[in-house]
């Protein structure tokens, strides 16, 4: 395997990882935000994560 291949090889395993691990959600809402709504401006990082949370412990997460 050639340098170029090992660097193209850990850069994909690296993303792939970010995404399994949600890190790269701010990232995709950024993309989203430019494509979708060009003309506001985007939360700020630590608004994003503020929502995330809010939204991944607020309501009932239990199945009974």
């Amino acid at each position: 395997m050639n340098m170029q291949r090992l660097t193209l090889w850990v850069a994909a395993t690296w993303n792939t990882i970010r995404s399994l691990a949600t890190d790269d959600a701010y990232d995709k809402y950024l993309a989203h935000h430019a494509q979708a709504h060009a003309g506001s401006p985007p939360m700020s990082r630590r608004a994003f994560y503020l929502q995330q949370q809010q939204s991944k412990w607020t309501g009932v997460s239990r199945c009974c």
